[in-house]
């Protein structure tokens, strides 16, 4: 039985990834590198498709706003998620650097995410109005939170398990595989009409499963042991700013990856400038979730091989996409034609090809750039950095929003255009 597992598992190894090229790995490692390159695309796909089923910019909003629960909390979902999912990743890094398998950090991680979508579901189910806006907002705090787990860790979880060229593409198929489960979802949302709540919470208890199982998939990675410090919390703190002073390439590539957040903040303003408030968007969530689905299903593949040659060309390729997209919503706009029923949605998918095209960029030349040893430490200031900056930059594009949702989508345009210019000076690390 063994056997054949392991003969199944290097096949579809041999069929995903480039293997041409020798493994940058221990002999350990590169022994058991094709079983675990599919337990990272089979736990990535799991969380990913939770990740989609319960998406606080849509899902999430959709449901508190049935639940009553008012603007307030429904405008706390998104800052809660993305803020404690990056702020505390230094601290966790830190402490991180004192064990020797990290990838307990995201089994665990993963499973308390589990446990909060549950409870969100069962929030769902027994509570309405300000209660329901609390409890939702209260796990969704403690699902972002136990993400920062599992980002802070799994890059380096990664980098000793898989090799440097075939990175990019493990997190590529999980992309692909995710977005036809979404896909789904997105289809039946479509057609259920007055049944869509009793699918939402459904779909959370989906979510929850996904997590858990995930979860026990990752615990049974063959993971090096990496080496430990006996430094105290302040001096690995302290360590880890000091990656930022003695690196230029990685203050380059955060400051790239700030520019780039265009393509993240924009798709709100799109809608908005496309004339639907938030009645249009939440009767058009099936074809909404669709969009960016679609756009993940038929670009994270093709965006992770590109990586694993040149994660540098994917960033500029990404941002130049994403810029493009805003043009032409703008463009849309002024000859008043964005609110055709599928001019936005349309350009929403533009967008989310660049936007997961970032994403798949970023993660693997950070992966590629940093030393073995030093990459938490990498991980976790970007993240931080990148978390501060999403507070300034939301900021500016809601000032300007007051003035016209216009305004501010014309500065993510150039936020995504300096971007791609600012990627081109980056070194290739592949």
């Amino acid at each position: 039985m063994t056997d054949t597992r392991d003969t199944l598992a290097e096949q579809a190894f041999k069929t995903l990834a480039d293997t041409s090229e020798e493994a940058d790995l221990p002999e350990a490692a590169r022994a058991a590198e094709p079983e675990n390159f599919l337990r990272h695309a089979v736990s990535l796909s799991l969380t990913k498709t939770a990740d989609g089923l319960i998406d606080p910019k849509l899902v999430l909003s959709w449901l508190l706003s049935n639940l009553g629960a008012g603007s307030f909390w429904v405008g706390l979902l998104v800052p809660v998620r993305e803020s404690l999912a990056l702020l505390p990743q230094p601290l966790i890094a830190a402490q991180m650097a004192g064990k020797e398998r990290r990838k307990w950090l995201w089994a665990g991680g993963s499973a308390v995410q589990g446990l909060a979508a549950l409870c969100i579901a069962v929030a769902a189910l027994t509570l309405s109005g300000w209660a329901a806006g609390l409890a939702v907002v209260a796990a969704l705090a403690a699902l972002a939170t136990a993400r920062a787990f599992c980002s802070t860790s799994y890059k380096d979880v990664l980098g000793k398990t898989v090799a440097k060229t075939r990175r990019g593409t493990a997190t590529g198929v999980a992309g692909s595989v995710s977005a036809v489960a979404v896909i789904a979802f997105a289809l039946i949302l479509i057609g259920v009409g007055d049944a869509r709540m009793t699918l939402v919470i459904a779909a959370l208890l989906l979510a929850t499963a996904l997590w858990f199982a995930a979860s026990t998939i990752f615990a049974t990675l063959k993971e090096p042991a990496s080496e430990t410090t006996e430094d105290s919390l302040a001096d690995r703190l302290r360590d880890q700013w000091a990656t930022v002073k003695d690196d230029p390439q990685f203050r380059r590539f955060i400051v790239t990856r700030a520019a780039l957040v265009g393509t993240a903040l924009s798709p709100p303003f799109l809608v908005v400038l496309a004339g639907g408030g938030a009645e249009r968007i939440f009767s058009q969530l099936g074809a909404l979730v669709l969009a960016s689905s679609a756009a993940a299903f038929v670009s994270s593949y093709v965006w992770g091989r590109l990586s694993d040659r040149s994660s540098r060309t994917v960033l500029m390729l990404a941002g130049l996409t994403g810029g493009t997209s805003l043009a032409l919503g703008l463009g849309a706009a002024a000859l008043g034609v964005l609110g055709s029923v599928w001019v936005a949605p349309a350009i929403l998918f533009l967008l989310m090809l660049a936007h997961n095209g970032v994403r798949s960029g970023r993660s693997t030349h950070l992966v590629d750039m940093a030393p073995e040893d030093q990459r938490p430490a990498y991980t976790a200031v970007s993240n931080l950095a990148i978390g501060v900056w999403l507070v300034v930059f939301g900021a500016a594009t809601a000032g300007l929003a007051s003035l016209g949702a216009g305004w501010a989508l014309a500065l993510c345009m150039v936020s995504c255009l300096v971007g791609a210019g600012l990627a081109a000076r980056l070194d290739e690390v592949q």
